[in-house]
């Protein structure tokens, strides 16, 4: 495999266009070949079918938000529109897809909703269950109503999981016959507001991600009833640091052995070691980003490399990862896209 395709969900603000493509030279070590291949509005978050067959994105059009599927060309990454689902109003910020590609989920951070998508032969078709949040939380400016900022599958694929960082919530559903039923209701600790989830592969644990605290909460995961239970919080910043912080993006490495998250402001990634016996975490290093506001990275399917999309300074950073130790040396910098949001790879679905 020694070369992998990637895809990069923009704001398309500036020279933005859209939904770009590129390649990473894994002998080499080296990413390039960036070009545009779906001209859509706001593509700012996406998501790959198992099958490796069809994205999903984030779509706005006009005074419309919703989601757009795609199908994709395997030999040159080229993707071809499938259908577009949207409604009035603001377009989420999350989506995502089961195993079976039968839903696709939408998180919306302006509307404080959760919605399901049927998806039948990739296409999307009109939301049959949306969850309305109500509430707020004590950070007035950013707390003041309900911000859905993530929704997605268990591992397991038996339950529907929704964060809410205006409220400070993690929510567990089921759905049945395309419509969610609350299980399980979390209260993380207040004003910590509450970004992206991420779970172990031994099924056992799961992290959060905070973007209001800058910190990583460790849980454990009851897959019998879809239960959530607080046992660490991490500070993913250095405790001196004392400007403007957002925690963003987490992911875990396949073997479970590291988690990794973006914090925008100090504009690095936190590399923490995971303890398997207890899912507790070990700070190994901050790492910069070279670059300004890191929202989003993704581990490439050998594990590798890294890479990074500085969202406010327009461009990708590629790391080379240790498996051994976590730690992640910087190969490349240089790499232009205009208003980079999430990065996807193709080989592998990365919640």
């Amino acid at each position: 495999m020694s070369k992998i395709k990637g895809y990069i969900g923009t704001y398309t603000k500036g020279e933005s266009k859209g939904i770009y493509s590129f390649t990473l030279h894994t002998t080499k070590g080296l990413l390039g070949e960036v070009k545009l291949v779906a001209e859509v509005e706001d593509p700012t978050y996406l998501s790959i079918s198992d099958n490796q067959e069809t994205l999903y994105s984030v779509a706005k059009k006009d005074s419309q938000g919703g989601i757009a599927s795609y199908a994709i060309n395997k030999a040159d990454g080229a993707l071809d529109f499938i259908n577009m689902q949207v409604t009035e109003g603001a377009s989420p910020c999350h989506v995502s897809i089961d195993h079976n590609e039968k839903h696709v989920l939408s998180a919306n951070y302006h509307k404080g909703s959760l919605e399901v998508h049927p998806v039948k032969n990739r296409v999307i078709e009109h939301v049959t269950s949306v969850i309305l949040y109500e509430g707020k939380g004590p950070n007035s400016e950013r707390q003041e109503k309900p911000h859905i900022h993530f929704s997605g599958f268990t591992p397991d694929q038996k339950y529907v999981v929704a964060i809410d960082l205006g409220t400070d919530k993690l929510d567990t559903y089921k759905l049945q016959e395309l419509t969610l039923t609350k299980v399980q209701s979390l209260s993380l600790a207040p004003g910590c507001g509450p970004r992206h989830i991420t779970f172990h592969p031994n099924g056992k644990f799961a992290y959060v991600m905070t973007e209001l605290s800058n910190e990583i909460i460790v849980l454990t995961y009851n897959s019998e009833d879809g239960s959530f239970k607080e046992i660490q919080y991490n500070l993913a910043v250095p405790i001196d640091y004392r400007f403007q912080n957002q925690g963003a993006a987490i992911h875990i490495s396949a073997d479970g052995r590291f988690i990794y998250a973006s914090i925008r402001g100090h504009n690095s990634i936190a590399v923490f070691k995971v303890n398997e016996e207890t899912g507790k975490l070990s700070l190994v290093e901050h790492v910069s980003t070279e670059g300004l506001w890191p929202r989003d990275f993704s581990l490439d399917p050998t594990e590798e490399f890294l890479v990074v999309a500085n969202q406010e300074s327009n461009n990708l950073s590629l790391f080379e990862r240790d498996k051994e130790t976590g730690k992640l040396t910087i190969l490349q910098s240089d790499v232009p896209v205009p208003c980079p949001v999430c990065v996807k790879f193709l080989g592998k679905q990365q919640a």
